[in-house]
């Protein structure tokens, strides 16, 4: 989620290299700078990444073939989440 900005002063030509890349790409300045910064500075430490990984493989991803099914599961989950009160009711006041 984007929370933050930042105003930067660049020439001319610096514009113009950024918005002929970024035209290249089909993505926005924006996209293209904030992927610069995390190439350079790093976006989540590699040892998170893999550990996230892992935990992603480790779950149980059987999901229903029917895409009607997964739309169930979905909302199941929502409801759930709901009444546990973490989340607030789909539509509710």
């Amino acid at each position: 989620m984007l929370s933050e900005r930042l105003q930067i002063l660049i020439t001319p030509v610096q514009r113009r290299r950024l918005e002929a890349e970024a035209r290249a790409r089909s993505v926005s300045v924006g996209s293209l700078v904030r992927d610069a910064v995390d190439d350079r500075y790093g976006g989540a430490p590699v040892a998170d990444r893999l550990r996230a990984l892992e935990q992603i493989r480790a779950m149980d991803a059987t999901l229903p073939g029917d895409p009607a099914d997964l739309e169930r599961l979905i909302d199941q989950g929502r409801f759930e989440q709901a009444m546990r009160g973490l989340a607030p009711v789909p539509g509710g006041a």
